[in-house]
């Protein structure tokens, strides 16, 4: 995977100084390019890509075709630079880093919540906002079910890991019995 996160680098930056040279909104350059990152992501279209039959314009149409939305000209340019060279592989990665690179100038990180039961919104509103204290930062979070964790929740953040779930606990005190 690092290497993969080296290819993808040079990409995320490279679009991230030409947003922020041209003015254009960052929040739509992060919906766009994880848009395509997510048709890069499906195993039939990187089967297409690596067929060395289907020309660069043909898959540049699969994926504008595909898409949900029509490219705005610089996502279609981009785009055309990753497919001519080679790097379609690489596009979630280049999608995780410039929305890396988008959070860290806006002073703002991605959180993932893994929860062994639904949260409602209003208790997700507080958890948000206790999240956002404990982290001193702006946080977007994203909930994921896990049922393993029993009861409680695991925040990942980059790579700060507040867990307080009961599975965590029962390892602390099967450590502690143990030791």
């Amino acid at each position: 995977m690092a290497e993969l996160a080296t290819i993808a680098r040079p990409y995320a930056e490279a679009l991230f100084k030409a947003s922020t040279a041209s003015g254009a909104d960052l929040n739509s350059t992060v919906a766009w390019v994880e848009e395509l990152a997510a048709v890069a992501a499906d195993s039939q279209l990187r089967q297409l890509a690596d067929n060395p039959k289907v020309s660069e314009e043909q898959l540049l149409d699969v994926f504008t075709g595909v898409a949900r939305s029509a490219l705005p000209d610089a996502a279609r340019n981009f785009l055309r630079v990753i497919i001519e060279n080679g790097r379609v592989n690489a596009l979630p990665e280049v999608a995780d880093q410039f929305r890396g690179l988008v959070n860290r100038l806006a002073g703002s990180s991605d959180a993932v919540v893994y929860s062994a039961f639904p949260i409602e919104p209003a208790a997700l509103t507080e958890l948000s906002a206790s999240l956002e204290k404990r982290f001193g930062r702006k946080l977007h979070l994203t909930v994921q079910s896990d049922e393993s964790l029993i009861g409680g929740i695991r925040v990942v953040v980059g790579d700060e890991v507040l867990d307080t779930s009961v599975k965590a606990r029962l390892e602390q005190m099967k450590a502690a019995l143990t030791a």
